[in-house]
């Protein structure tokens, strides 16, 4: 049998103009100055599957190590919501047992109503899932409590196939990497503790996101999703 290795990646579109519009939309963001007023944001969002020991895991010793029990029961599935402000170096981790509209806009209120209160204006990057939407604020909140959120917001969608430019998937990548990745997390309360501490130490220790690619650069690195013009 012939064993051939895959690789899986994100494969760019060729020759999309609405693929370009949102990039370079997205890449204009990012070349912003930081601005504590009108803060940028990126947030992005993943399940986790919960996972419980069976057997209790007997506890290391000077001579042996942590051991637990090859089977395990599943605890269902939580949702991951990361917020990310890459000049600043601030993260966070919101965990909801579902990905609704509802759950969506109530993770963003704790921000706009919290950290972000006093800011006249916030700049929302992130996917266009059909729950990142203004209209999920009016679901959750009366009309004038969801109009003084929505009319603080400006969104920008990356586009279809281009999540690398969500710089809150990289972070989740991250959280997953050092937080959640091969270890046994049976219930949700655990998983808001242990994804809390990551995004506390992380935010103590890292600084500020440096994105490099800018709009220049993509037009001539990335030429082959420019369409051609026709004259």
């Amino acid at each position: 049998m012939n064993n051939r290795k895959m690789q899986y990646w994100v494969i760019p579109p060729e020759a999309d103009a609405e693929f370009v519009a949102h990039m370079e939309d997205v890449l204009e963001i990012y070349a912003k100055p930081y601005d504590p007023n009108i803060p940028v944001i990126c947030m992005d969002e993943q399940p986790v599957q919960l996972v419980k020991d069976v057997k209790a895991p007997i506890a290391a010793t000077k001579s042996k190590p942590k051991r637990v029990d090859y089977e395990y029961e599943r605890a269902g599935v939580a949702n991951v919501f990361m917020f990310t402000e890459p000049l600043s170096g601030w993260r966070e981790v919101t965990i909801r047992e579902k990905k609704t509209k509802v759950d969506w806009a109530i993770a963003m209120a704790e921000l706009l109503e919290g950290r972000y209160a006093e800011c006249k204006k916030v700049i929302v990057v992130c996917d266009n899932l059909n729950t990142h939407t203004m209209g999920a604020f009016y679901e959750v909140f009366e009309p004038e409590r969801a109009r003084a959120m929505v009319r603080r917001i400006e969104f920008h969608y990356t586009p279809k196939h281009g999540s690398w430019l969500n710089i809150a998937e990289n972070e989740l990548s991250s959280m997953t990497r050092q937080c959640v990745s091969g270890r046994r997390i049976g219930d949700i309360e655990m998983l808001r503790e242990e994804t809390s501490a990551w995004a506390s130490d992380v935010n103590e220790t890292q600084r500020g996101v440096d994105w490099q690619m800018k709009i220049d650069e993509a037009r001539t690195k990335l030429l082959s999703v420019y369409p051609k013009i026709k004259m």
